[in-house]
């Protein structure tokens, strides 16, 4: 069977510039069932999550001293309210903000570090209690640690009659306190990564002479890095806004975290100035979005890689 084929219509096909047939315009009314609906619903949820931003940044910048003059957004511009973060000794915002950033920096760093070292040891060792261990992680990361905060308290109280520097109103402290809450449920959460590193891997290693430290440090921690930024990026963020367990540990008013101290700002009600409370927490957001845009690129894949084994 042959197939005669016309040249003509090659080489009309092969025109450049020929003009197609126009597509049929789509109606409004179809447009807005097929297509503008969720162009509506995603307007609506841009306004919704970032009017109460602009309004705090408007805040910030109102020299008027109370919340009511800030409904008009930026009816007034002046640093004054960051001025006085600096400038009033009654609140050390300087203090309180070197605090938080080393919280949470020594905090992340270690909790990347040994939820890294059990996360490849529960991957790649098989040891007695390994399926326990993994069972253990799951079931007490379903209690909050709210619930264990007078416990908490005792035993720092406790502690401060020996080691007061690890004691209660101690950074030190209050570090290993965040590093024994979050291990359990981001030892997992980089668990799943580690599976997903073939052992092909660590064998090859090991012909060439390598321990599991030398396989470890020199190899896996790089083919893992997407997970350790999002881990250490999740423990940054909730470390540093983190109220209820500093607010209970930290007592001196040098020593506070950016959570407790800006509270205390608007809890006295007769000194209460919400515009100086905004352009604090203006300026605590800073450092967690830079990270943040910093880190995007390891966030997706750091989060879904380890989903499916």
């Amino acid at each position: 069977m042959s197939i005669n084929i016309d040249p003509a219509a090659i080489e009309l096909d092969a025109e450049p510039g020929r003009r197609h047939a126009p597509q049929p315009r789509m109606s409004f009314r179809k447009w807005v069932r097929e297509l503008g609906w969720r162009h509506l619903i995603g307007i609506a949820v841009v306004i919704f999550a970032a009017f109460p931003l602009v309004y705090v940044l408007s805040a910030s910048l109102n020299p008027g001293g109370t919340l009511t003059g800030s409904n008009a957004l930026f009816r007034s511009f002046s640093l004054e309210n960051y001025v006085d973060l600096f400038t009033d000794p009654n609140r050390p915002y300087a203090a309180w903000f070197a605090n938080t950033m080393v919280i949470g920096l020594v905090t992340s760093a270690g909790t990347v570090f040994l939820g890294a070292l059990a996360a490849y040891a529960f991957s790649r060792l098989r040891f007695t209690g390994r399926r326990v261990g993994l069972l253990s992680l799951i079931l007490v990361q379903m209690f909050p640690q709210l619930l264990a905060v007078v416990a908490i308290y005792l035993l720092m109280r406790g502690i401060s009659d020996i080691f007061p520097v690890l004691g209660l109103d101690s950074q030190i402290g209050i570090i290993l306190v965040y590093l024994g809450g979050a291990l359990g449920v981001n030892t997992y959460l980089m668990y799943g990564f580690f599976n997903t590193i073939p052992t092909s891997i660590d064998e090859a290693a090991k012909i060439d002479g390598a321990g599991h430290a030398r396989i470890f440090f020199t190899i896996i921690l790089r083919l893992v890095a997407p997970i350790l930024a999002v881990v250490g990026l999740l423990s940054f963020i909730a470390t540093t806004s983190e109220f209820v367990i500093a607010s209970t540990l930290l007592s001196s008013n040098d020593k506070l975290t950016l959570a407790v101290g800006l509270f205390r700002l608007v809890s006295d009600e007769t000194n209460s100035n919400y515009p100086v409370f905004a352009a604090g927490a203006v300026l605590a957001a800073i450092p967690v979005m830079a990270l943040f845009l910093w880190l995007q690129k390891y966030i997706v894949g750091g989060l879904t890689a380890g989903a499916v084994k």
